[in-house]
């Protein structure tokens, strides 16, 4: 694990593996051990096809928080990835990510198409159209952490979560309560605004990127909706998508990523 300071915070990160590289950006309000611990995705193998940049987000894991929520804006914590990217000597990567994470890597696509050989977007978030509700939820959500009402947002999440078949784990249920209950709430209630006000580049801009893009998304989730990923598919010319409906379909996920950098490599 290492240290450098990007941007006005320190970003902890770590970099391991062979052949192309891959940065990687976790969840809104997740981390690089709280990643290890869904195990999504299966990252020695991964590592055995990439060397894979992973990072803790500003404001998230253990990297340092700033003060103005603006700072957490997708687009802001590309110009994160793209100066961590300076920092590390690397010209050119593949953009990957989950949810917030794969919003960053869009973003990055959009803002330094010369520096982005290929995308892996995991699970899209909710964008244009359906994301002034999840806007009007993380907005209430900062009001409850400020409140103390935290009882009343773990309860929601759940509610709200990935129906079982696809995620009954352990570390999915009681990931988020944890994370909750032990995140300095003034550095909470900073990430959760942040997420208020921020989306997906415009389609006009999504549709400019030419670069190999997989796609890799659920079904049941509202924060992570189909439609995203099917628009982002429309949008981004000869991209793949793959769904998952079941465990054993999301369990496939770390053999569909290796095989997309073999084949972009």
């Amino acid at each position: 694990m290492s240290v450098l300071t990007i941007r006005g915070v320190d970003l902890h990160h770590d970099v391991a593996g062979a052949g192309p590289t891959l940065i990687w950006g976790h969840g809104l309000t997740s981390s690089r051990a709280r990643e290890d611990d869904t195990r999504l995705i299966e990252w020695p193998q991964v590592r055995a096809h990439a060397t894979v940049v992973r990072y803790d987000a500003r404001g998230h894991g253990e990297s340092t928080s700033t003060a103005d929520s603006a700072d957490y804006h997708w687009r802001a914590l590309a110009h994160d990835q793209l100066a961590l990217a300076d920092a590390l000597d690397i010209e050119t990567f593949i953009a990957g990510g989950a949810s917030m994470g794969c919003a960053t890597a869009l973003h990055a696509a959009v803002l330094a198409p010369e520096r982005v050989t290929a995308l892996i977007l995991a699970i899209p978030p909710t964008a244009w159209a359906t994301r002034a509700a999840q806007q009007e939820g993380y907005e209430l959500s900062a009001r409850l952490v400020e409140q103390g009402e935290l009882d009343v947002l773990v309860n929601g999440a759940r509610a709200s979560a990935p129906p079982d078949p696809l995620v009954d784990v352990p570390a999915w249920r009681d990931g988020f309560e944890q994370m909750v209950r032990t995140t300095d709430p003034v550095r909470l209630t900073r990430i959760l605004r942040g997420a208020a006000t921020t989306d997906l580049p415009d389609p006009d801009a999504i549709a400019t990127i030419d670069v190999p893009t997989l796609i890799l998304c659920w079904t049941g989730d509202a924060g992570h909706p189909f439609s995203t990923a099917e628009h982002l598919a429309e949008l981004i010319p000869g991209s793949r998508i793959s769904v998952a409906s079941t465990f054993d379909q999301l369990s496939r996920w770390t053999d569909t990523i290796t095989a997309f950098l073999d084949a972009n490599s």
